[in-house]
């Protein structure tokens, strides 16, 4: 819908100075001004230093101070395109007092920028408490485009860009992990995840047993970098080609359509199975429960979940 995109393009020019086509009012991006005071999300290179946008560095280098999740990361970057523009410590553990102190700098009429590692502020990222607390106080909220590892991902990926959900990371631990696998919508859409390396192998496995191991994934691993990677196949081939690497490194965003799982749709609900098990050869629940899961495929803890589901449906 060319026409579509073409009005809400216009209509943000006109609405939001700082995203104007041609900067000619813009007090975020006419180049021969000063910069307007207010606040910047500034989007850094996730690998490759080229892609910083000439806009970001001049951003960069005429805000009055960055913010920054790590000050020794950022000071990297700045040193390589030469800019001296103080930096100040703005991360998850001390985001919350160091947003009240940008604040009253921004109300006192300071141009503030803040930037992450790597990719877009406020994604998986701090970014969002200042954003919100300067959208609050009425001070202009600038984003200043750029790289960004979940839609580098997606758009290589080969599956539907159409319809997406960014999810960050899934919970590291086991059991609420597998509870966020369950609740995905299998509605084709793409869902996209950030993941550690040091917890893929578990997630792979937790996929597997959720969706099966004809589940198609891909797996994009240190985008934009020398080692830049993308793995893409059923999850159960993917598993075994990690499992056989000595280590797995880099960051990772995974992403997939889910499929349910048909062989398992198939059978009778776990409450029938266990209440027969228990019937029939006078199983414990508990015991029963176990075999259940067993035939399944599937750990314990998700035949409890999907027990306890049955059974709160019919109550």
């Amino acid at each position: 819908m060319p026409g579509a995109v073409c009005v809400c393009r216009n209509s943000a020019a006109r609405t939001n100075p700082a995203m104007s086509a041609s900067d000619e009012q813009s007090p975020a991006g006419k180049h021969d001004q000063p910069l307007a005071p207010g606040l910047y999300l500034v989007a850094t290179p996730i690998g490759n230093l080229e892609d910083i946008t000439l806009r970001a560095l001049r951003v960069l280098r005429s805000a009055d101070r960055i913010a920054c999740e790590d000050t020794r990361q950022t000071q990297k970057l700045l040193n390589h395109f030469g800019i001296s523009t103080p930096t100040v410590s703005y991360h998850l553990h001390n985001e919350g007092p160091r947003a009240e102190e940008l604040l009253a700098q921004l109300k006192g009429g300071a141009r503030i920028a803040v930037v992450s590692d790597a990719g877009t502020p406020g994604i998986a990222d701090p970014g969002h408490e200042i954003a919100t607390a300067s959208i609050a106080a009425g001070i202009p909220v600038f984003p200043i485009p750029g790289a960004n590892a979940a839609i580098s991902a997606l758009i290589a990926s080969g599956l539907d860009a159409e319809s997406f959900t960014f999810h960050g990371f899934l919970p590291a631990k086991e059991g609420q992990r597998k509870t966020a696998l369950e609740a995905l919508s299998r509605d084709n859409a793409t869902h996209i995840f950030y993941e550690a390396p040091h917890r893929i192998l578990e997630t792979l496995a937790d996929i597997e047993s959720t969706f099966g191991p004809t589940q198609a994934i891909v797996i994009a691993r240190e985008l934009t970098k020398l080692h830049e990677e993308f793995l893409r196949g059923t999850v159960a081939d993917l598993h075994t080609q990690l499992v056989a690497r000595p280590v797995v490194r880099g960051e990772i965003v995974l992403l997939f359509s889910p499929i349910a799982n048909e062989a398992i749709r198939a059978q009778k609900s776990i409450a029938a199975e266990v209440a027969a098990l228990m019937q029939s050869e006078n199983f414990s629940e508990k015991d029963a429960l176990k075999r259940v899961a067993r035939e399944r495929g599937i750990g314990k803890s998700e035949a409890y979940r999907e027990l306890q589901r049955e059974q709160n449906r019919k109550r």
